[in-house]
């Protein structure tokens, strides 16, 4: 057993990276409690692990006191001082209690010792290399679905995916291959617990920088986008370089970039629309494609506004239930209202904030 024992803890070392010193920290922890289970819980024992030879010795410790009350625990200092005369009260005295038989139960305990520290280095690398993973897409298929989760294989794991992760009206089959974006990776007990979903933002956000190599680089930024899952996105994009057009190189020659990521999410439009420094361009950009006169800023709150349209395009403006001016406010992070001309009767003020 003792050189067994010698030979795993050098594979785990060597090959696994786990120290000795916390296998044999642990072991010592696992042979204490397993003689005190076989032996007596009140006692005040020490376990010594030999690393030269694999041997284990079990010392019983007893305080040297005048009176014994308990024999476990205690030595009158006559028998102390019949041991060694330089004893005193209150030492501490170590008598070798190991077992005949205890080198079967050592055996069993270090196998249950190896066993779980690898499991355990096992669970922490995985949880190592997929934590790289968190905020970032990886592309898995569906293993399988219950009522509460859909499982993806992402390789050494499985991501789940909630409902409020799965996108409406999307229907997933076993070995259907798809993009999740990672939200989180926790490391439990039970091994890495890595959530996916397909209906976070930020899922779009990295199918563009992995479509467009110009966002990926930082010439383009997203700025904002406002999403709802499965039907429609629009997102908010800028230049850094003025040689390098926000929206064209982000749709792709006829279109085909925007065209790859609408496949990849089944069908759901994208609206790519230039993000403006002056909020009312921006506003006006984003409730594309209808037409805007003005842009008008509550007084009492800076944070409203109320948006005028030609009346034939008021329709076009709010979307179909609301979808467009819905969406609008999101990626700008304003109150729309939106009104028809005809509504409207502009003063001067009111007039300079109209659109070019």
């Amino acid at each position: 057993m003792s050189q067994e024992v010698l030979k795993a803890l050098k594979v785990l070392e060597e090959d696994k990276g786990v120290k000795k010193e916390v296998v044999i920290d642990a072991l010592i922890q696992a042979l204490k409690a397993a003689y005190k289970k076989h032996y007596g819980q009140n006692q005040n024992v020490d376990v010594v692990f030999d690393e030269e030879t694999g041997e284990v010795h079990v010392y019983q410790i007893k305080e040297v006191v005048d009176h014994v009350f308990d024999n476990q625990l205690e030595v009158s200092i006559e028998d102390a001082q019949g041991i060694n005369k330089g004893y005193e009260l209150g030492d501490q005295i170590k008598f070798e209690v190991t077992p005949k038989n205890f080198g079967r139960l050592a055996a069993q305990s270090a196998k249950q010792v190896i066993l779980q520290k690898l499991r355990e280095e096992e669970r922490s690398a995985v949880f190592q290399e997929y934590a790289n993973y968190e905020h970032e897409v990886m592309q898995g298929f569906v293993q399988r679905e219950d009522s509460k989760y859909v499982y993806v294989n992402l390789g050494k794991v499985e991501g789940v995916m909630g409902k409020t992760d799965q996108i409406p009206g999307e229907h997933y089959e076993p070995f259907q291959r798809l993009k999740v974006y990672v939200s989180s990776v926790e490391n439990t007990t039970k091994g890495p617990r890595i959530v996916v979903s397909r209906t976070s933002p930020e899922l779009v956000k990295r199918l563009f920088e992995q479509e467009v190599p110009e966002i990926y680089k930082g010439t383009i930024e997203i700025v904002s986008i406002a999403r709802e899952p499965g039907d429609r996105s629009k997102i908010a994009v800028k230049s850094n370089d003025p040689n390098v057009p926000a929206v064209g190189t982000t749709v792709g020659q006829r279109g085909q970039r925007v065209q790859n990521i609408v496949d990849e999410l089944h069908g759901e439009n994208m609206d790519i629309i230039e993000w403006q420094k002056d909020p009312i361009d921006f506003i006006a950009n984003a409730l594309k494609p209808a037409e805007v006169i003005a842009v008008q800023f509550l007084a009492d709150d800076e944070n409203s506004c109320l948006v005028i349209v030609p009346d034939d395009q008021l329709s076009l403006a709010i979307g179909k239930k609301g979808q467009n001016a819905r969406l609008a406010a999101k990626l700008t992070g304003y109150k729309i209202d939106i009104n028809p001309e005809s509504d409207v009767e502009f003063t001067d003020d009111e007039d300079s904030n109209s659109v070019e």
